[in-house]
């Protein structure tokens, strides 16, 4: 199968959607399909075999886009979709399927309709929470345009990828059953052995000197909760220190003005962004991982590879991760500064390591690459061939 793929995002950078991104490419590929990828013109590239990268226009110099709306990724949308238009204009009869993700979905109805070619809307997100989450408008307009084009893409749609049971419980209000394939993102490139050289360096740069880590990796947007680990800190002993990874630069800017404000600076580290391949090395270094998240429903992506890493987890206990985890593979508090570093204090017990040992358990049988690839090939075949129904 030939797949024209709309993906508006800077592609690659290591976060959420761009991860789904390449991992979906990856096992399309290892399927036996060819990729066409049209993406924004930022972003490095990434070489997989039976992938083509094509990237939009820059005439106005974009250099990086922010997670969630924006007016930037507006810009970058528009001349996402002339490039999208002329690659269909140049070799539309080749394609066998047009595979959107996020807001592309829109830009996937469309061209439907236009070429009759079977749409696949890979949904990682509802884009109406979007503009809750990172506050991008209150206005009930454009709020309402956007809901409207989102249960319109989701009706369209010959099949549809979501990302987790809260995507899928809201898209099968609006769509029919048949069409969902519920594939979580579960794979990463973590190895199967970590180099002990690797480790050894990264554990001399944590400096533990006796010190019990609590690590954080991910975003640093507002709805990860980064405000409530800060202020668990206060209720844990100076044994406890927190290293922080992720984030752009002008976030730990601001990070780092409220750590000093709180005269923390000698407990928390701020790492900043570091390349995906080496976040195994420091997850394996931590005595603790959390992930504190208040607002959402998405379950956050770190959530798979703390899982598979051998270290206790603590998350809060809300749906956006409750529809993964239970009491059983992870330790559940609830979104409040005491009861989060209670958490930790478990998770750093013998309940801790057992914990542990159970998650890793859950993985090796449920997050295998070959069921990724099942639930790919079982998404292809919800898509309806050439000419049926027409």
């Amino acid at each position: 199968m030939k797949i024209l793929m709309i993906a508006p995002e800077p592609f690659f950078e290591p976060r959420g959607t761009p991860f789904s991104e390449y991992f979906r490419i990856k096992a399309l590929c290892s399927l036996g399909h060819e990729v066409d990828l049209v993406t924004y013109p930022i972003g490095k590239n990434k070489i997989i075999a039976g992938l083509r990268i094509f990237r939009s226009w820059n005439p106005f110099f974009i250099k990086s886009v922010k997670t969630g709306p924006s007016f930037s990724k507006i810009i970058l949308d528009i001349f996402l979709f002339v490039a999208v238009s002329i690659r269909l204009a140049r070799d539309r009869k080749k394609y066998d399927l047009i595979h959107t993700h996020e807001e592309g979905n829109i830009m996937g109805v469309f061209f439907n309709k236009i070429t009759g070619i079977p749409h696949l809307y890979d949904m990682h997100s509802s884009l109406v929470q979007q503009m809750t989450n990172f506050q991008f408008t209150k206005a009930r307009v454009i709020i309402g345009l956007v809901r409207k084009a989102e249960k319109i893409a989701l009706t369209n749609a010959d099949s549809i990828i979501v990302i987790c049971r809260a995507l899928y419980n809201y898209a099968a209000q609006v769509t029919e059953n048949r069409k969902l394939t519920l594939i979580e993102n579960f794979i990463d490139d973590t190895p199967e052995l970590l180099d002990g050289i690797k480790l050894r360096a990264v554990k001399d740069e944590l400096g533990r000197k006796g010190k019990k880590i609590i690590m954080y990796t991910g975003t640093l947007e507002a709805y990860q909760g980064i405000p409530l680990l800060i202020d668990s800190l206060e209720h844990l002993g100076e044994e406890f220190s927190l290293v922080l990874i992720g984030g752009k630069p002008y976030q730990i800017e601001k990070l780092e003005k409220i750590i000093e404000e709180k005269k923390m600076a000698g407990r928390i580290r701020l790492l900043g962004q570091k390349n995906p391949r080496e976040i195994p090395y420091y997850l394996r270094q931590s005595d603790v991982l959390v992930s504190p998240r208040t607002l959402g429903t998405n379950i956050p992506l770190k959530i798979y590879s703390y899982l598979k890493s051998g270290i206790p987890v603590v998350a809060t206990n809300l749906f956006t991760h409750t529809q993964t985890l239970n009491r059983d593979i992870a330790i559940l508090v609830e979104p409040e500064p005491r009861q989060l570093a209670e958490g930790i204090r478990i998770a750093v017990s013998p309940r801790g390591q057992e914990v542990a040992k159970k998650a890793t358990a859950f993985c090796k049988k449920n997050y295998t690459f070959q069921k990724y690839l099942e639930l790919v090939s079982e998404s292809l075949d919800r898509v309806r061939p050439h000419g049926e129904g027409e």
